[in-house]
């Protein structure tokens, strides 16, 4: 078994927080107008399609408006044009990726996001250092398809046995296994992540 020195990192939930109610609540003042806003923008199906790159914000934003009570509105422009700011940066996978580069491995990111990826991710340590990013809404492709993984080592020129891909989304664990890779579904302990990287990185041909 090839030992892994390759570490793929999801962004949300991984190396910045993503909680669309957590951010709803930031731009409303009530526990049921948070409710609404939410409902309107994050909790519709196409949030996913603005990760995908099928629509752009300006589309996100109407329909949004079309499903959000008017007097929410300015709270739903202001929601949508600064929510990336208040994402937050989850420190403990950060350094380990820090570590990780600085013992030789690879780090790359991949990412279910939408174009404005570095609103978010440029808040992040280890985007200063990483060898490689690959987004969702920039290739038409989204996890847990197979294909998403495959790009990223063909651009890269990776063997996907030698990657450890982190997610907190169990299917695109799927899909990363599916194409090679080696998934360790993330839930928040950054110490049995790195028993698991021991692990792997000690396996042998």
């Amino acid at each position: 078994m090839t030992a892994a020195h390759n570490i793929v990192l999801d962004m949300g939930n991984v190396l910045m927080t993503f909680d669309g109610m957590y951010f709803s609540r930031i731009f409303t003042d009530s526990e049921e107008d948070a409710q609404a806003l939410y409902d309107g923008l994050y909790g519709r199906t196409e949030w996913a399609l603005l990760d995908a790159g099928a629509i752009d914000h300006e589309t996100m934003l109407r329909v949004a408006e079309a499903h959000t009570p008017e007097r929410l509105l300015p709270n739903l422009h202001e929601c949508l044009a600064h929510w990336p700011e208040h994402s937050q940066v989850i420190e403990g996978t950060n350094e380990l990726a820090r570590r990780l580069k600085a013992a030789g491995w690879g780090v790359y990111v991949l990412s279910n996001a939408s174009t404005r990826i570095h609103e978010q991710l440029d808040q992040a340590p280890a985007a200063a250092f990483a060898d490689g990013v690959v987004v969702s809404a920039l290739e038409r492709i989204m996890k847990p398809d197979p294909a998403i993984f495959s790009l990223l080592c063909e651009r890269y020129g990776l063997e996907p046995a030698t990657c450890i891909f982190v997610d907190d989304n169990l299917d695109n664990c799927a899909g990363a296994a599916a194409a090679g890779m080696r998934p360790f579904h993330f839930t928040g302990d950054v110490s049995a992540l790195e028993d698991f990287i021991a692990d792997e990185a000690d396996a042998r041909a």
